[in-house]
């Protein structure tokens, strides 16, 4: 700790007589002390702040992620200073009303899971020998039952090439008819010969399960094939103005939902002048199709959201980066704050409190875990059910927070994490009610994070796109994927019905879409 240095030594007998100038020499020394003081107050704040930012640094890289169960689910209800369970015993001593029912446990039969049903199976008879069919006493023994059992295996990929013969007609007769061949196969890539089954392989690799093309190469060279990490890329390039025309189709859709969720980040881009780009995402809310789209720019402004959204009335649900206040300044769209974001900051601030677990930062995680635990219980409700339940039940917490704000915020330092976390939800406050009047807008942004998700998770892999036209191709494909993955599509199936619908000829766009493809039709397996 700073410490001031100390007040000069007086002379006492050098302290004047006159009453007049010892008052204005004690004024004097009044305002040394108040400066001084004031000067160790702000050394304080520093030091706090400064072990503030270590203890969050230190969570940060060694504690474990707060905010794992808050994604596992779009409405998740959240385990209050997850794992830790000194904190849902330590709750603010001024509210003792905080009771959640717990549902009883119910132990689960230990074993293991039973293979897939719908998995092929193989049948493999083991009998005993002819020799082994006989009983000590001489007579042969009877079948009398089965013991099965089943062992799960795997063949690797197969590659293998297509074959095709085109045989050609001639009449014998005369050489007026010519020659007659049969039809030749149409190609997804014009003189390429990659199949839309292989076309939808390396993009649901790539932009599915994260593999980087340099690894595809090598897994093609030890399939005993060699196909170079360029020609995949190219094949990518093409693959996105393949899909440009279903994307146009479900922007189209995106623009005429209700509510929208959006939110950005950042990607690199070798052949942009800026070190850093952005990828923005919009996802569909409320009961409208599920759709997600990347949207590739090299700027993070205010304009971008303003540009994409240029035809949308209606609901955005967005975190507080102030680019997307522009957006909601109309009377055509509503701007919509996200709950979990401000869980998020107060959060932090219960972590830099150290070992103390009780106070300010607990109450209000508090009263925010009351608001999850009504969503959790209305997810499946009506839109106008569930606007009902929010007006009794969580319009009077909202309403307690609002209080306790404004009671907290005059009496802690702005710089504080507390103070941080107090100064997001004053900022963002009248965008956190919408949610309460409709029941179409969700309480949080966390859809949309899911959405972009598998972008980030990509980009540690293959770290940065090289041109702009691959970034755009980027987006274009992560689209489709990502909105076939909302409506529980298996996304290589999809993509290979997809590109050999097209390849076909078939341009009815609007029946292959995500939400309307019939699955009767193709061998696309739902999930989730």
């Amino acid at each position: 700790m700073l410490k001031s240095r100390p007040m000069p030594a007086f002379d006492q007998q050098a302290l004047p007589d006159d009453p007049v100038a010892l008052k204005s020499l004690l004024t004097d020394l009044l305002e040394q002390l108040n400066r001084r003081e004031e000067q160790l107050t702000n050394e304080r704040q520093k030091v706090e702040l400064l072990q503030e930012q270590i203890r969050l640094l230190l969570h940060k890289r060694f504690g474990a992620s707060s905010e794992r169960d808050l994604h596992s689910g779009q409405q998740s209800l959240f385990n209050e200073a997850e794992t830790e369970a000194d904190v849902e015993s330590a709750v603010d001593e001024t509210d003792d009303t905080d009771v959640v029912e717990v549902a009883a446990h119910t132990k689960k039969k230990p074993g293991r899971k039973p293979l897939p049903a719908h998995l092929p199976r193989v049948v493999v008879r083991h009998d005993l020998a002819d020799a082994d069919k006989v009983c000590d006493c001489g007579h042969p023994l009877h079948c009398i039952g089965e013991d099965i059992s089943e062992q799960l295996d795997i063949i690797p990929e197969e590659i293998y090439v297509i074959h095709n013969i085109l045989p050609k007609y001639a009449c014998r007769q005369c050489d007026e008819g010519g020659e007659t061949t049969a039809p030749v196969p149409t190609r997804i890539i014009p003189k390429s010969n990659v199949t839309p089954g292989l076309l939808a392989y390396v993009a649901t690799a790539k932009y599915v399960d994260g593999l980087p093309l340099h690894r595809m190469e090598k897994m093609f060279d030890r399939l005993e094939y060699e196909l170079s990490r360029r020609t995949m890329a190219n094949w990518m390039i093409h693959l996105a103005t393949i899909l440009d025309p279903l994307l146009e189709q479900l922007k189209i859709q995106l623009l005429q939902s209700h509510v929208l969720l959006m939110d950005e980040t950042r990607v690199q881009v070798l052949d942009e002048s800026n070190s850093q780009s952005y990828m923005w995402v919009t996802v569909s809310g409320g009961t409208d199709p599920p759709v997600v789209c990347y949207t590739y720019n090299a700027s993070r402004s205010g304009d971008v959201p303003g540009r994409i959204l240029e035809a949308f009335t209606g609901v955005l649900v967005t975190d507080g980066y102030a680019g997307y206040n522009a957006v909601g300044r109309g009377n055509q769209v509503v701007h919509a704050g996200c709950m979990a974001h401000v869980r998020r900051k107060f959060d932090e601030a219960l972590k830099v409190q150290g070992k103390q677990r009780t106070g300010r930062a607990q109450m209000a995680l508090s009263k925010i875990r009351k608001l999850y635990a009504i969503e959790a219980r209305i997810k499946d409700y009506a839109p106008d059910d569930r606007r009902k339940v929010r007006q009794t039940e969580a319009r009077p917490v909202m309403d307690e927070l609002r209080i306790w704000l404004d009671q907290c915020i005059q009496d802690v330092a702005p710089k504080t994490a507390l103070g941080k976390a107090l100064m997001y939800m004053h900022r963002e406050w009248k965008r956190l009610l919408p949610y309460l009047d409709d029941g179409h807008i969700p309480i949080d942004n966390n859809r949309c994070e899911n959405a972009i998700r598998p972008f980030v998770i990509g980009r540690k892999a293959w770290l940065f796109s090289k041109s702009i036209r691959g970034a755009n191709a980027s987006a274009t494909i992560y689209s489709i994927i990502e909105s076939a993955k909302a409506n529980h599509l298996e996304p290589y199936h999809y993509l290979r019905y997809v590109l050999t619908e097209i390849a076909a000829g078939n341009h009815d766009y609007q029946s292959m879409l995500p939400y309307t493809v019939d699955p009767a039709r193709i061998a696309i397996r739902r999930v989730g």
